[in-house]
């Protein structure tokens, strides 16, 4: 008994009329779950489809001061499940068959034309393999149909024995979206001054400087790329954002070290306590402390775009203390 194929491809396109031959021809859908197994790539897993890239991902420190700082870069692990991948349909053998037998109904037939050079592949050992869509990894139901139509335009490929199929194809935005999934921005670092003793306290009603120090990257990017598709995911934060109780902050940049003789009112991030810590049962004052980063991207295939700003947030212990005068009379002489 001929084997059957594994799959069916609804065409949409009314110029692409696929015909079902009896029982014996399934072509492969344009729109697959994942449960399906795929015969992707080698790279791709038959569980999810997901694909295994590199990210290289940079960071560009927060120099003291506020200007351009020391650059790092490392390596990340990430995942993308390609929004369209390819699965096999059938042999040869089975396609030739199915395209020669009579139509079962008036108008319905195979798409030859969608499988170039099929009988100079009819007796050599081998697939042929349809691109297929998955509508549960797309982020909207039109980025969905549009993956789906183009998919359904394109003919069948044909892989012979013993060689890999199509590597699945992953779209710029897609693998933008993966590299920036794969990075870990740092929760800012800071410093403060007035820093009091060994406890580093700062002092009620006193502008409190607060600079962020070597550890906090001003700018991140992630670079991956996946087949012909390079994707670099650039993330920016301008300044910091203070909050603490009992106090009115003023912060409009990354702040600056402070340094003996320097001018009071000359940085741009400093907080104002209002109350001591001492009342507290674990006698300091909670700063959070917040870098917001504002974040785009751009690939190769010509798409570019903006993502959700990321917020990361430190909070430090800080004791807060007051400076009490007390007068003394001037004796009588």
């Amino acid at each position: 008994m001929r084997t059957m194929m594994k799959h069916h491809r609804i065409l949409r396109n009314a110029s692409l009329t696929i015909a079902f031959m009896c029982v014996s021809l399934l072509l492969s859908p344009a729109r697959a779950d994942d449960s399906d197994e795929s015969a992707g790539a080698s790279s791709v897993s038959k569980a999810d489809g997901a694909s295994t890239i590199s990210v290289g991902v940079s960071y560009t420190s927060v120099s003291n001061g506020g200007g351009g700082g020391a650059a790092t870069s490392t390596t990340a692990t990430g995942t993308v499940a390609p929004l369209c991948d390819y699965s096999s349909t059938a042999t040869g053998a089975d396609l030739a068959h199915d395209i020669r037998r009579p139509p079962t109904h008036p108008g319905a037939r195979v798409p030859k034309e969608m499988y170039p050079d099929w009988e100079q592949h009819e007796n050599e050992p081998g697939q042929w393999y349809h691109l297929n869509c998955h509508e549960n990894r797309a982020s909207s139901e039109e980025e969905y149909i549009k993956a789906r139509d183009d998919a359904e335009s394109r003919p069948a490929v044909w892989v012979p024995d013993g060689e890999d199929p199509p590597a699945p194809e992953v779209d710029g935005e897609t693998l933008a979206q993966a590299a920036w999934d794969a990075v870990d921005i740092p929760t800012p670092s800071i410093g403060t001054n007035p820093a009091l003793g060994d406890s580093g306290a700062t002092v009620v009603g006193l502008d409190t400087w607060v600079w962020a120090d070597g550890d906090t990257p001003a700018t991140v990017t992630a670079t991956a790329t996946a087949g012909p598709v390079t994707a670099t995911v650039t993330a920016t934060a301008s300044g910091l954002s203070l909050s603490a109780p009992d106090s009115t902050p003023h912060c409009s940049g990354f702040g600056t070290p402070w340094q003996p003789g320097m001018a009071e009112g000359s940085s741009d991030c400093t907080i104002v306590f209002g109350r001591a810590s001492a009342h507290r049962a674990s006698q300091t004052t909670p700063l959070r402390t917040s870098a917001t980063y504002d974040v785009s991207y751009t690939a190769t295939d010509g798409s570019s775009g903006a993502r959700d700003p990321v917020t990361v947030t430190s909070t430090t212990e800080l004791p807060v203390t007051e400076i009490q005068t007390v007068n003394v009379p001037t004796p009588n002489h």
